[in-house]
C-alpha cells in the first residue's frame, strides 16, 4: 500500500485555496460554475488528483483569463480524450508552471 493515496478526498476548499494562494471565495464562484470535480457528499472534500484539476481551472481562470464556458469545455477534451497516464503528466507540468508564476502574476477573478 502507497503511503498516500492520491484518490481520498481529505481537503476542503479552505485548504485548497490556501494552497492556490486564491481566495474562497474565488473556489466557491468554480464550484458554482461547474468547474471543480462534482462533490455529492454534504462535507465537500477533496483528493490531491482533484487538487490538480483545480489548480489547472485555476490557472486558466488567473492567468490564461478564460472563462467559464471556455474552461468547462477544455476540462471536457482533457478529462475524456487523455488516459490517465497522459492526463497526471500534463497536470503534474501545469503544476510545476503554476509553481513558478509570483502571487503578481495570479490574480483571482470572477467568472463570467
Amino acid at each position: 500500500m502507497a503511503l498516500l493515496d492520491n484518490k481520498k478526498c481529505i481537503l476542503p476548499v479552505s485548504s485548497i485555496a490556501e494552497l492556490l494562494s486564491a481566495k474562497v471565495r474565488t473556489l466557491k464562484i468554480y464550484e458554482d460554475k461547474g468547474l471543480l470535480p462534482i462533490k455529492t457528499e454534504a462535507k465537500k472534500l477533496y483528493s490531491i488528483d482533484d487538487v490538480r484539476l483545480i489548480t489547472f481551472t485555476h490557472y486558466l481562470a488567473s492567468v490564461k483569463k478564460v472563462n467559464a464556458n471556455g474552461i468547462k469545455y477544455i476540462l471536457d477534451m482533457v478529462n475524456n480524450n487523455m488516459d490517465e497516464t497522459n492526463k497526471e503528466d500534463f497536470l503534474i507540468k501545469v503544476e510545476e508552471k503554476m509553481e513558478k508564476l509570483s502571487g503578481i502574476d495570479i490574480k483571482d477573478v470572477e467568472l463570467i
